[in-house]
């Protein structure tokens, strides 16, 4: 269990990750815009959001592994010498439930992905083709085939994540993201366009590869040669889950995602590229606010795992908290500097209206206080928010659909607006329900 010093140290390292994207993020904004034509910066987020189409190779797995592991891992710790002790029988469920994690992301891996390149490629050529250009097709290739791995690293990192070890993994991803972002700014200082996209995959890719196996390497090896005397039969718990969480990640897909995609069919690249540089920049907001609830999820699964269920409400209580805060401060202050500097910077003129981005903003500071309640919530290995999140993608489908259709492309978050106020109301009452079981479990009337 984590000590007051290992979880102060969790959240620095987290919050050290978060802290290197609000210096990287907005600096990446402003040199999209300075380094890519209008036209380029479409395709740019169009990339990015077609290329998400990898939740489908997640579909809340990597979700799954951090929870598994991290019930099981409430019984262990780590030796000095890197491998892991504790109660025997979690340690071999620990192994076995690692080796399954490999097979299944080898096998979605190599299904998945080659849909996503193909699939995005016929999506990218059915848009005016002789009015457009951009050298898309090759860094396409590269950058879609190079997320497969992108994605096989982050998933890993959930796993160990998992393993008690979130200051660690934090720092870890910190680096990726560092080498990222880095990359990337190199790529458009020197002119390559879309290929820096696809150069920063790969550095990422092949540096995720190196740091996990060089800080893992006694881990790994001692749950895979466990793994390979027994077994332990995880489909039966899995599958209860999977199905479950694939509908709900599915859904959540097309809240996030649909949008820059659906704008660069019915308008174009150049409002496609307002789209998505609008999202990024709200993203990278949510992403640090977020960072509390994040900082303690391995931490949640522990405690119900202990069933220390008033510890549990303290710690997510105040972690919630601290998360509203925070993005309602990065709120004002950008909107702030908005209304003092939008005539002086080529960077407003590339995003969407004021309007458009309140609206926005407001989708995402819900977003913060329901996914928060949803990270508590699955941390009981369960998934309670399927029909929800059903519901939820198609009032934001069709609230997208005609706000593209029928309106100017400052309103086509209404649809999202709505469907976070949903979802609000939503996870609330569930959240109630499952702080009343919590009571009668312990007896408390």
């Amino acid at each position: 269990m984590n000590n007051s010093s290992s979880y102060k140290t969790d959240i620095f390292s987290t919050l050290l990750n978060q802290c290197w994207r609000v210096f990287s993020g907005p600096v990446l904004l402003l040199f999209i815009p300075l380094f890519l034509t209008p036209m380029e910066q479409g395709y740019w987020y169009t990339f990015t959001s077609v290329a998400a189409f990898s939740t489908l190779a997640d579909l809340g797995f990597s979700n799954i592994v951090l929870q598994f592991a991290a019930h099981e891992f409430a019984f262990l710790d780590f030796n000095k010498n890197g491998t892991v002790g504790g109660d025997s029988l979690h340690l071999w469920k620990l192994a076995s439930f690692f080796r399954f994690s490999i097979r299944w992301l080898a096998r979605t891996v190599c299904i998945v992905f080659p849909l996503i390149v193909i699939g995005g490629f016929y999506f990218l050529s059915t848009h005016h083709l002789d009015e457009v250009n951009v050298t898309w097709h090759i860094p396409w290739i590269i950058y879609s085939t190079v997320t497969a791995f992108v994605f096989i690293n982050s998933t890993m990192l959930s796993f160990f994540e998992g393993c008690n070890s979130v200051g660690k993994i934090q720092q870890i991803r910190f680096k990726i993201s560092v080498v990222t972002s880095f990359s990337m700014m190199i790529g458009l200082v020197t002119h390559i366009g879309l290929y820096a996209l696809s150069l920063s995959a790969i550095l990422a890719s092949l540096f995720g590869f190196y740091i996990i196996w060089s800080n893992y390497k006694p881990f790994i090896r001692q749950l895979w040669t466990m793994s390979r005397k027994n077994s332990y039969n995880w489909w039966p718990e899995f599958s209860t889950l999977i199905w479950r969480y694939a509908i709900s990640w599915g859904s959540g897909f097309l809240v996030f995602q649909l949008f820059t995609p659906l704008v660069f069919y019915f308008k174009g690249p150049v409002e496609a590229g307002k789209i998505g540089i609008s999202i990024a920049m709200w993203t990278a907001g949510y992403n640090i606010a977020i960072s509390w609830i994040i900082a303690v999820t391995p931490k949640l699964n522990m405690l119900i795992a202990e069933r220390k269920w008033p510890e549990l409400d303290r710690e997510f209580n105040n972690s919630l908290l601290k998360s509203i805060a925070t993005m309602v401060a990065g709120g004002f202050t950008f909107f702030m500097i908005d209304y003092a500097m939008y005539d002086h910077f080529v960077f407003f003129q590339r995003i969407m209206s004021p309007i458009g981005m309140l609206v926005l903003f407001a989708a995402w500071l819900l977003q913060v206080f329901v996914n928060s309640i949803a990270i508590y919530l699955r941390a009981h290995k369960k998934e309670p928010l399927v029909g929800m999140s059903v519901f939820n993608a198609l009032i934001v489908l069709l609230g997208t659909l005609l706000c593209v259709r029928c309106l100017n492309s400052n309103y086509i978050f209404l649809g999202f607006f709505a469907g976070s106020l949903f979802q609000s109301l939503a996870v609330y009452r569930i959240l109630r329900h499952y702080r009343t079981q919590h009571i009668l479990f312990n007896g408390v009337k």
